[in-house]
């Protein structure tokens, strides 16, 4: 996996980069998740991200799964910001819609439609 860092002042944003291979799914798991956090911090010198949708696996936004809220509680006791980018259209569950709305008011977990309102509510919550 590869990063690209945006550098913001005192810190630094790592986008990852992804091959756009649908199977390449950077975060498929807890395990992962926490990989791709941990990679950030020694390969990029930071602990926010910005991460594609199409590199997460769908289980994510299956909130019964509870893989979203174990991913974010993980990443609030690291010290991880997460920001994912993509098209969110398409869900219909009410649940989900909720959690992407709560999750953008706070400030270490966000949804966004485009890589470059990413970056920016990840510098905002800085």
């Amino acid at each position: 996996m590869r990063f690209e860092k945006i550098d913001c002042g005192s810190v630094s944003i790592a986008v990852v980069l992804n091959d756009n291979s649908s199977d390449n799914k950077v975060i498929a798991d807890v395990d992962s998740a926490l990989d791709l956090l941990m990679s950030a911090k020694y390969e990029a010198g930071t602990e926010y991200l910005v991460v594609d949708k199409k590199a997460v696996t769908e289980d994510f936004f299956v909130l019964s799964s509870g893989l979203a809220g174990e991913i974010l509680q993980k990443y609030i006791n690291y010290g991880g910001k997460l920001a994912i980018y993509g098209d969110y259209s398409h869900y219909t569950s009410k649940p989900l819609k909720d959690f992407i709305f709560e999750s953008n008011k706070g400030k270490d977990f966000f949804f966004t439609a485009t890589k470059e309102e990413a970056v920016q509510k990840i510098k905002e919550s800085i």
